[in-house]
């Protein structure tokens, strides 16, 4: 069952993507992160350091699920067709690495421009110690316009560096609303790099809205999808909150 609310300039749908997408005609741009793919639900990669507050500032190691399905490959193709279909101009998908090559296969109808990487300084590191930690995401960036891409970059690398929490967040700080949130400090970074002012941007896979927050921070327009009704319900809250905390001056 779908739901729509619009907050301000934000339409946001409570419901299955796939059943979403199919109404949504066209977008400026696509800025997503998708459910992660398998190698990401091992227990290895959920294994994150937290502070103990009985202990103060001892470490204890905790197996974090991931509650939400993995990327599957009709899920992939599915969702390639629509951005193919709806995005006027860029599609940035996180993914990870070794997804990379699945998404350019299922994108190659669009043109494909880079793979973009996200650094955490603060990612956890790997505490089995058998192998290297991952201290980063991948950005697959695909350009679905007419002629020449142009952003607004200029020669600047496709290289974010943040930390994984916002200020006051995560790392024995407020609870994060989604176990996979990225930091808004680096999605005001893409959205500023990809898109234009009024502008429209699609997220199929909102979770607790943080390209949203983004957007209305940055003067463009949101559409988001989520289909997990507490993630929802937590991208319609953090939204309503920018709107209700204007910047005194939106950054183009």
């Amino acid at each position: 069952m779908q739901h729509k609310t619009v907050i301000g300039n934000c339409e946001l749908y409570l419901g299955d993507c796939l059943e979403v997408l199919p109404q949504i005609q066209s977008a400026h741009h696509v800025i997503t992160d998708p459910p992660y793919e398998a190698e990401a639900h091992t227990k290895a990669r959920r294994l994150l350091g937290k502070v103990d507050a009985r202990v103060g500032k001892a470490r204890k190691v905790e197996n974090l699920a991931i509650d939400f399905a993995q990327m599957d490959e009709t899920l992939r193709a599915e969702v390639s067709a629509h951005i193919m279909r709806i995005s006027q101009g860029w599609s940035v998908v996180f993914c990870q690495v070794e997804a990379v090559h699945l998404w350019m296969s299922t994108l190659a109808a669009a043109k494909y421009k880079r793979t973009g990487v996200w650094i955490k300084p603060d990612g956890a590191p790997q505490f089995t110690g058998d192998r290297p930690g991952m201290g980063y995401e991948s950005l697959i960036i695909h350009w679905h316009g007419e002629g020449r891409s142009k952003w607004n970059g200029g020669g600047k690398h496709g290289v974010f560096t943040h930390p994984k929490s916002d200020p006051g967040y995560g790392h024995g700080g407020l609870q994060n609303e989604h176990p996979t949130k990225k930091p808004l400090r680096l999605m005001n970074e893409l959205v500023r790099l990809f898109s234009n002012p009024n502008e429209v941007i699609l997220d199929p896979f909102m979770g607790s809205g943080t390209t949203g927050v983004a957007c209305i921070k940055t003067g463009r327009r949101f559409i988001g999808i989520e289909k997990d009704p507490k993630y929802f319900t937590a991208a319609c809250e953090r939204i309503q909150n920018a709107y209700n905390q204007p910047d005194m001056f939106i950054a183009s």
